[in-house]
């Protein structure tokens, strides 16, 4: 008990940093030694930390200045993060699927939604491009196309891994979403070209007359920047329960600042300083690349195993060092990437003593309750009758 004791003072001593925490070493320590008399969905008395509304009231009240605001958010996240900690698994994992299946409709139409107007929508920008002759505009309707082709690229992806051969691909195809984003994201190096002109037009412009203002190609863009909002708008409640919404969400929002930037300059180059627009062109043209390579390095974090958040691991220690009795101290706790999802390692140490049959049952109900939760797409839980002096548990600080 002493050893899981130590390992809940490591998770716990992190809400100070992190999350907030009024719960001391001692008051861990005292926890565990009366463990066997305490709830037994909450062994080590976390819920004493929970700060209850009046108890805040009373805080806002002898706080003052800045100070105020920062103890009650720090209170409020202590609250949020025990109760995420002592929610059982089981209510993790149905949580979780009563979210999606409720939101399984909504996610639908928010991929089919964005799919048909990014169609519709790259015709209108790319005719606004050309009949304008503006390089911003035409920056912008060269990111529609790429907002077309992405959809297209990752919904026939999405679908393709759901029908993958198993006995070819016994992990399944959720890396083929990340495989695809990278691949597609190099095209947009295509905006070079845009950047290029654009700077070739700065520097052989021999005279300040201004170009012709066209007003249909700036109303079709900024009916375009009306849609890309409702889409944003639609997209955002959904975002965390479909890889593929929160793609398209990243996308609609930033097409926002995109087409806005677009058609300030492009406006600014007719009416106030020709250069405006080839500048804009010039900054749209880097931003789009910025922003792929930006996706393009999240994926390959995902593809290289990058940890996951360290709330995760502060859940998953809290529930391997409180599943049962029988284990007494955790070896590895780890969580990474593999894909979208996370690959989970647990070590737990189990009395040499105990029968093979009962290390089984303990180790592999674990593993079942963890494997279940929305975001695990493996888990692997071992035992051994030691701790191995090489191996620690992920730092949750």
């Amino acid at each position: 008990m002493g050893q899981i004791a130590a390992y809940l003072r490591l998770t716990v001593s992190c809400l100070g940093s992190r999350l907030g925490t009024s719960i001391s070493a001692q008051d861990v320590e005292a926890s565990a030694a009366s463990t066997a008399t305490g709830s037994s969905t909450d062994p080590f008395n976390l819920r004493n930390g929970i700060r209850s509304d009046s108890e805040l009231a009373e805080l806002r009240r002898r706080a003052k200045g800045k100070k105020k605001a920062a103890v009650v958010k720090y209170q409020n996240r202590q609250n949020d993060l025990i109760a995420y900690l002592l929610k059982p698994l089981e209510q993790h994992t149905s949580d979780a699927k009563d979210e999606e299946e409720s939101a399984r409709l909504w996610v639908k139409i928010a991929v089919w939604t964005s799919l048909i107007s990014n169609l519709a929508l790259c015709v209108i920008q790319m005719y606004a491009a050309i009949s304008s002759v503006s390089l911003s505009l035409l920056a912008t309707g060269i990111d529609s196309v790429f907002d077309i082709g992405s959809n297209v690229v990752l919904f026939w992806l999405h679908v393709k891994a759901e029908k993958l051969d198993m006995n070819k691909w016994p992990v399944g195809g959720a890396r083929l979403e990340n495989i695809g984003n990278i691949i597609y994201g190099r095209m947009a190096s295509v905006n070079l070209i845009v950047v290029v002109e654009s700077v070739r037009s700065l520097v052989s412009k021999e005279d300040d007359t201004l170009k012709d203002f066209h007003l249909p190609s700036i109303i079709a863009v900024a009916a375009a920047l009306g849609v890309k909002l409702m889409l944003f708008i639609l997209c955002y409640p959904f975002r965390k329960n479909s890889s593929q919404v929160a793609v398209l969400w990243e996308d609609h929002r930033n097409d926002l600042w995109i087409n806005t930037f677009g058609i300030l300059m492009s406006t600014g180059g007719s009416k106030l300083r020709w250069y405006l627009d080839p500048m804009g062109a010039i900054i749209i043209g880097l931003g789009i690349i910025v922003a792929w390579t930006r996706s393009i390095y999240r994926q390959f974090e995902f593809l290289a195993g990058k940890s996951a958040p360290h709330e995760f691991l502060q859940l998953l220690i809290y529930k391997s060092m409180t599943f049962s009795d029988d284990i007494v101290q955790l070896d590895t706790v780890r969580a990474y990437h593999s894909g979208p999802d996370y690959f989970v390692e647990i070590d737990i140490v189990m009395d040499g003593s105990t029968p093979l049959y009962k290390a089984h049952d303990v180790s592999q109900q674990l593993q079942d309750k963890i494997e279940a939760l929305p975001t695990v797409e493996r888990a692997f839980v071992h035992v051994d009758y030691e701790r191995r002096t090489h191996r620690n548990i992920e730092n949750p600080t």
